[in-house]
């Protein structure tokens, strides 16, 4: 199939959708924070929620905020400032969606989050759990970086690479990038007037990085770039990207209803042959379970998650996010996953049902030792 015809299902088919807005539309070019543009994304995240998506926000906009609350006209440079900024801003920019979400009957949760939440296996797993959480109970995560704690080491620079990680980290289907501008063109528009408008094209291509550099506004660290290694990104994990402008009426319905806005970035894998690749291929196993007869049925033939009290054994050491190997009684590999558990928690629930993992844990967790979302059949 072409990059055309897929381009005009990226958001059609998409059942999980994230949603990134830059810090120039959150802001009205830095002027604080736009009730009315905010009030219109909530309107139609809420009508797309209403048709059975799941919808995740990442929204710039605290620092920009912060800087108008605080009378700054200068982005500052300084980190502890930027930290201030963001700190001050965060409050208002929550409040906002909070308020407007509310208005549609919706509910929102604010997560913050660092590269360090995103690069250690537990507290991945656990940011992971925590949104899905939120999803079920029809409740929109809005997520921007945890500017007041990050620093140049950790900082993920800006958010439309947290855009592309958060795709990952949920597995979405597709991600929006609203922006200041149409969508990608061949060259700067504002330099080159004959720039070409790119309709579509397939994400990670080489030539489209060359098309687009420089830097953004004054107000968010992003440009165009940032937003091209993004769509790479995310199509890692089989997301395709749209990027388009934010203020286009209804552009999120319109999308969702198969129209073609800005510019698509189709994925050339789909998400869940990328997940299953990534999880076969994954060289460092920190450990195995052995499985009974029983169990080794369901997730062959059932599909079904991999729960404790079909473990028989646990070997190895390993921690709670790990992939690890799932065997049968013969030591034939059966599937790999993201464990719920330790090894040591592991050995202690084997065997149990999950209403019996408090009374052995001391706390009450996941039911299941390898949920089926985190597991693929090999």
């Amino acid at each position: 199939m072409s990059a055309e015809l897929l381009g005009q299902g990226v958001l059609k088919d998409a059942r999980r959708i994230v949603v990134k807005v830059g810090s120039s539309l959150v802001t009205n070019e830095g002027r604080g924070v736009d009730a009315e543009a905010i009030g219109n994304w909530c309107r139609q995240l809420a009508a797309l929620a209403a048709q059975g998506r799941e919808l995740v926000m990442v929204s710039s906009g605290a620092i920009a905020e912060g800087m108008k609350r605080l009378g700054w006209v200068t982005r500052p440079k300084e980190v502890h400032e930027l930290q201030a900024a963001a700190a001050v801003g965060q409050m208002g920019l929550a409040q906002m969606y909070e308020s407007k979400l509310r208005e549609h009957g919706m509910g929102s949760a604010q997560v913050l989050l660092t590269h360090a939440d995103l690069a250690d296996r537990e507290r991945y797993l656990n940011a992971r759990s925590t949104l899905l959480t939120l999803l079920q109970h029809r409740v929109l995560p809005v997520i921007n970086e945890n500017d007041t704690v990050v620093n140049d080491e950790i900082k993920f620079g800006d958010n439309d690479t947290l855009g592309a990680l958060v795709a990952n980290l949920v597995e979405a289907d597709a991600l929006v990038i609203l922006t200041d501008q149409k969508g990608l063109y061949s060259a700067d528009p504002r330099k080159d007037p004959s720039a070409r408008f790119i309709d579509v094209a397939v994400a990670g291509t080489p030539e489209l990085e060359q098309m687009a550099g420089g830097a953004g506004s004054s107000l968010g660290r992003g440009g165009m770039i940032t937003k091209i290694l993004a769509a790479k990104r995310a199509a890692g994990s089989g997301a395709s990207t749209v990027i388009a402008w934010g203020r286009e009426p209804d552009v999120l319905l319109r999308l969702a209803s198969g129209e073609a806005i800005g510019t698509a970035l189709v994925a050339s894998t789909q998400k869940q042959a990328a997940r299953k690749q990534w999880m076969v291929d994954h060289l460092q196993l920190r450990g195995a379970v052995i499985v009974d007869a029983g169990a080794a049925s369901k997730l062959r033939e059932d599909g079904k998650s991999l729960l404790p009290i079909g473990v028989t054994e646990v070997q190895g050491e390993f921690h709670r996010g790990d992939v690890i190997s799932v065997r049968d009684g013969s030591g034939r590999e059966l599937a790999r996953g993201l464990t719920n558990y330790g090894s040591a928690e592991a050995r202690l629930i084997a065997r149990k049902a999950s209403n019996q993992f408090e009374l052995v844990l001391g706390y009450a967790a996941e039911p299941e030792l390898i949920h089926r979302d985190n597991l693929v059949l090999v």
